[in-house]
């Protein structure tokens, strides 16, 4: 007699974008939407990034290794799009708790560019916030979440009042941002207590938790170097996710803007899609 077993598959997930760009002259341009060099192995499928009307994009590494592309908009509206699949392991952010956090002076020289201040993250303007509400808490993964703990519950989310150039003190004393505000608040508070700490762009759909009703948009969130590994901390979501998709990293998100032009634009479209193919597989057993 024949029976069917359900087999589980691997969880895939579907991203994409389309930006519209309107320029009044010939404008270069600086585009970070791919998907993170360390992810590429994880790609099922993938239409790369393309324009209407068609340009030809030059492809290199920035300076943290994320995958740059260059353009020249020509005058009026431009549309880039892609879209892909990729494979994930379907599980939570990894953590350990018990990860030691490494003593400066005992950090890899890439690491250690993660503990300084950067555009956005002003650890010398936040170091005395943060060792006064921190300091007694043991180094390591309890920290970090008790940094999260104080971001998610500082800064209200309100996409009506999200600004390019807030910074995380200033964020602090606005007690309002976006995903980008709270993210760069926990970095500087956590680099502000000696844990290197960078900045993460990227898809995160609506995976094991209630979908939100809202527009998709593109992610930040950051990660922490503990006991020689880097490791996921979400301030704005505050909760262990499944399905990150990384697209950038770097100090802040002055390194990692989705698209710089140089000189004025107005975007036209905005959309993003992140979401989980479902399906169910089955195989014939005797």
């Amino acid at each position: 007699m024949l029976g069917r077993t359900l087999v589980s598959t691997s969880m895939r997930i579907r991203y994409g974008c389309e930006l519209g760009l309107l320029v009044n002259q010939p404008t270069p341009a600086f585009c970070l939407v791919d998907l993170h060099p360390e992810r590429r192995q994880d790609v099922l499928d993938e239409q790369p990034l393309r324009a209407e009307p068609v340009l030809p994009f030059r492809t290199g590494y920035d300076a943290f290794g994320n995958i740059m592309q260059r353009c020249l908009l020509p005058a009026g509206e431009t549309l880039l799009r892609l879209s892909g699949v990729v494979r994930d392991s379907g599980e939570l952010d990894s953590r350990d708790i018990a990860a030691p956090c490494l003593a400066p002076l005992d950090l890899p020289h890439d690491v250690a560019i993660f503990l300084k201040g950067s555009r956005y993250c002003e650890t010398d303007e936040m170091g005395a916030l943060a060792w006064g509400t921190f300091g007694h808490l043991p180094l390591g993964a309890e920290m970090v979440q008790a940094i999260c703990d104080f971001a998610h519950e500082r800064l209200v989310f309100d996409y009506q009042r999200a600004r390019s150039t807030r910074t995380a003190l200033q964020a602090y004393q606005e007690q309002t941002g976006v995903c980008r505000d709270l993210t760069h608040l926990a970095i500087t508070l956590c680099r502000a207590m000696n844990i290197p700490a960078r900045y993460v762009n990227g898809y995160l759909g609506d995976i094991g938790v209630p979908p939100d009703p809202a527009p998709m948009d593109f992610n930040a969130w950051f990660e922490v170097y503990l006991g020689g590994q880097w490791y996921a901390f979400d301030a704005r979501h505050n909760q262990r996710r499944i399905g990150r998709i990384v697209i950038a990293r770097g100090r802040d998100a002055c390194d990692v803007p989705m698209l710089h032009t140089f000189g004025p634009h107005i975007l036209t479209t905005f959309r993003v899609i992140t979401e989980e193919i479902k399906e169910t597989a089955f195989e014939s057993a005797a």
